[in-house]
């Protein structure tokens, strides 16, 4: 009985240390592609979006990396993931049961976000992409204007 006890004690004894050294993280913009032009809505299609790389890599979003889509025109907003689309194609394709709430021509906000520790924070500043009416980036930034 007293081996038992001293094993339960040592393991929380381990489990409160391991507590102190976990570090709080807040979720933060990571990046965000304003005011895109919706270029296809595929609802037979397996799902996601489709994105010009080019935009993709400017923003320092990854293929297959989630994203929150707010449409402009309509108020719908919803999540789903990238498909890396052909370099400077302009392509924005919501797609599968997602396209229902996009149509071509709708203007999109595509942000993708993070998780960052406060270290992280002392150095944080997002990747803000703006674009023209064919979806090519007239300007990025890091603070809202």
């Amino acid at each position: 009985c007293t081996a038992q006890y001293i094993h339960i004690k040592y393991k929380l004894r381990t489990y409160t240390k391991s507590i102190k050294i976990l570090k709080m993280q807040r979720t933060f913009l990571k990046a965000k592609l304003h005011r895109v032009t919706t270029t296809a809505s595929e609802v037979d299609y397996e799902g996601s979006c489709e994105i010009d790389g080019v935009l993709l890599d400017t923003a320092g979003i990854g293929t297959f990396e989630q994203i929150q889509i707010y449409n402009i025109n309509n108020g719908n907003r919803f999540t789903t993931y990238t498909i890396r689309g052909k370099d400077n194609s302009g392509v924005i394709s919501v797609n599968g049961a997602a396209a229902h709430k996009a149509d071509v021509g709708d203007l999109l906000i595509i942000a993708a976000y993070a998780d960052y520790d406060e270290k992280e924070l002392e150095s944080y500043s997002p990747m803000l992409c703006y674009v023209d009416e064919n979806n090519t980036i007239v300007r990025t930034d890091s603070n809202i204007r």
